[in-house]
């Protein structure tokens, strides 16, 4: 991409950011909205320990046997290592996800559903969601990437960046969009949320079901330099799901965060 979309990017992002900041003093910081504070809109999770594990088990061995059987399918194709590599990682999350459809068929009977207590469509708390997240990434990230530097620790950047900024074809480009801003906040937000958050918040200190998903989220993605930024990611996501009891709008907003984050790839603009 040119300097000049590189520039238009810059600027967008730092509008998105100021934005956000706005809307967290607006809706989280001021007095006004400490005041206003409503209750959790999140409904206690009845599901027995032999259930949640259940749950875990369908999610994980769903994209166990998704990928081996991506690699099965891919070894007679044409493809290199890298494009195998996005493959077997779109099957994986294909996996987790039809994990988490066979458990809910199984258990369907004991999964409360939150009653839609909240006006807000979960479009619009998505994007409410996202645009605060910014600023609070930005900080988190320069005082991160500080504290590494501190520390001597060289923290690469992800291969994300690499996989997107040299895509070799429409086609492949256009899929890794979908896996990144459609298929992956569905599956982590019902995996890492609507599941471990949710049975957490009503059995341990909500300090650690609030931390636990975010740093599993952010193990996830097993890479240091954005370690920090993405746990704190988790925690916001999870906070918002607690707040609306809408995993919608939990979707929309990774779904946002990922296209943000793409877009600033495309335009050449490092993050």
């Amino acid at each position: 991409m040119s300097e000049l979309s590189a520039q238009i990017a810059v600027g967008i992002e730092l509008a998105l950011i100021l934005s956000g900041a706005w809307l967290l003093w607006r809706l989280v910081l001021s007095p006004s909205a400490r005041a206003e504070t409503a209750a959790p809109r999140l409904v206690a999770w009845e599901i027995s320990v032999s259930d949640f594990l259940l749950f875990l088990w369908c999610v994980v061995m769903g994209g166990v046997l998704f990928q081996l059987g991506a690699g099965q399918l891919l070894k007679s194709a044409n493809l290199d290592q890298t494009e195998r590599l996005i493959f077997a990682g779109g099957a994986f999350q294909l996996g987790m996800l039809t994990g988490i459809a066979v458990f809910r068929l199984i258990l369907r009977r004991r999964i409360a559903a939150a009653p839609p207590l909240v006006t807000l469509h979960p479009a619009l708390s998505g994007l409410a969601t996202f645009l605060i997240a910014l600023p609070v990434l930005t900080v988190v990230s320069l005082v991160w990437q500080g504290a590494l530097q501190l520390c001597g620790i060289e923290a690469e950047k992800q291969d994300l960046i690499d996989l997107f900024a040299n895509a070799k074809s429409p086609a492949l480009l256009a899929f890794m969009i979908v896996l990144a801003a459609v298929i992956a906040p569905i599956t982590e937000e019902l995996l890492f949320r609507w599941g471990i958050f949710r049975y957490a918040r009503t059995r341990a200190p909500r300090w650690i079901a609030l931390l636990l998903p975010g740093v599993l989220f952010a193990a996830l993605h097993a890479n240091l330099a954005s370690f920090a930024p993405l746990v704190a990611l988790g925690i916001i996501f999870s906070l918002a799901y607690e707040r609306t009891g809408r995993i919608g709008t939990t979707i929309i907003a990774h779904g946002l965060f990922n296209l943000n984050t793409i877009v600033l790839i495309l335009c050449g603009v490092t993050t």
